[in-house]
């Protein structure tokens, strides 16, 4: 039901000004963002977030897909009290979006999963801490108690215990269960520009730091100085790989095994809200809700592992059917505030953007997220007014239309 002006949030709740740091200062969109990062990052680990699977159909699916949607604008209503704080699992979010987990954030930027902690916290959203992580769960923990982490799991039983006890321990809330990686993708582009896990020792990746010294310093080498060689410190409840060695490899574990029988496991065993994560089948939605789940999220790990899986737009208005309650959600694609709200519209609950983000840490830090976030907020609370609503849970599956393929072309 939309809000009208006696209940609607106040203003108040929009997100507070701050100073935009110097570097940002050209950021006037999260595309922006990708393209300074280009110039940041070395070419392996640009080519590692920008990157996708195989042919790119699927990340070039998820933004398309939200140009196939209009908006249908209502006017002459009064949308001075409007705000976009959004409630999920009984907290209020002071937007509607969050921060996807990003694997290795800490190798893009300096202390990676700590700045957007630590953003997060202040802007009042959610943070999800990728499994694929540099740095220790209970640190960023301490930096944000109210992170979400993700976890990447094996279909073993005692793994499993171990590594959700460990959570459990640590005081998260909130785990998510990442399912869509059963197998290693085919990330070619990892290939092409001189990407693996762990990095290998090469005069081609000395190179690569070297013409970007910025990166090389002030994230790299700092990092090696003070905190010193980075490992794969949540993949499992003991410390994993490091990130950089010649030699050692990284274990992928038994993921191929895992299956809704693991997740009734996970289920009995932790108390904590549980949210799957890499649905898009309504069928799988509807087994999530009855395995106990809290929440799920519907994605593709953002075009990153089957290319030409569907974006989650398209089997959103399905799966929120088949969720029976549960607050449905979504990421991949998301750079407009204009895409929340046509996510919303349809039916999810709240989304949640990755790449944008760390590229902006990798920038700027805890202020560049913020930045980012700002902008991002800045721009749904503009279309909010314009939509004429005053608040995200406004927005009717009305309020959106569908473009034919017809008129797509001659538009």
């Amino acid at each position: 039901m939309e809000l009208t002006e006696g209940n609607a949030t106040p203003a108040s709740a929009k997100p507070p000004v701050r100073q935009v740091p110097r570097r940002m200062r050209h950021i006037l969109s999260l595309d922006d963002l990708e393209k300074a990062a280009r110039r940041h990052l070395p070419r392996p680990i640009y080519g590692y977030v920008a990157g996708a699977a195989e042919d790119s159909l699927t990340r070039t699916d998820n933004r398309q897909v939200f140009a196939e949607y209009r908006f249908v604008t209502r006017v002459l209503r009064n949308v001075s009290g409007r705000s976009q704080a959004t409630e999920l699992f009984g907290h209020t979010y002071a937007m509607p979006f969050g921060i996807a987990p990003m694997g290795i954030s800490a190798l893009i930027a300096y202390r990676g999963d700590l700045q957007l902690a630590r953003a997060a916290r202040q802007l009042d959203i959610p943070m999800i801490m990728s499994g694929s992580s540099l740095i220790r769960l209970e640190e960023v923990f301490d930096a944000n108690p109210g992170m979400w982490f993700q976890a990447y799991l094996p279909g073993e039983p005692d793994r499993i215990a171990a590594l959700v006890d460990r959570v459990a321990r640590a005081g998260v809330g909130t785990l998510v269960l990442t399912v869509d990686t059963a197998v290693l993708a085919n990330r070619e582009n990892n290939i092409r520009s001189g990407f693996s896990t762990p990095l290998r020792p090469s005069l081609r990746l000395a190179w690569d730091g070297m013409v970007r010294p910025d990166w090389t310093m002030n994230t790299f080498l700092r990092t090696l100085w003070r905190p010193g060689m980075p490992h794969f410190e949540n993949s499992y409840a003991t410390r994993g790989a490091p990130i950089m060695s010649g030699a050692v490899m990284r274990d992928f574990g038994r993921k191929d095994h895992l299956d809704w029988g693991h997740v009734g496991q996970i289920r009995r065993q932790w108390k904590g809200r549980l949210v799957i994560k890499g649905i898009l089948h309504p069928r799988d939605v509807l087994l999530a809700r009855e395995a106990g789940a809290d929440g799920v999220i519907l994605s593709n790990h953002g075009g990153r592992q089957l290319d030409g899986a569907v974006s989650p737009m398209r089997t959103l208005p399905a799966a929120v059917e088949a969720a029976g309650g549960i607050p449905v959600m979504m990421d991949c694609g998301i750079r407009r505030g204009a895409d929340v709200l046509k996510a919303m519209a349809l039916g999810a609950a709240f989304v949640f953007v990755g790449r944008p983000f760390i590229y902006a840490a990798a920038l700027a830090g805890a202020e560049g997220v913020a930045h980012a976030a700002n902008l991002l907020g800045a721009e749904v609370m503009r279309d909010l007014g314009l939509l004429g609503v005053s608040s995200p849970s406004g927005i009717g599956e009305d309020q959106v239309v569908r473009l034919q393929a017809g008129s797509m072309r001659s538009g």
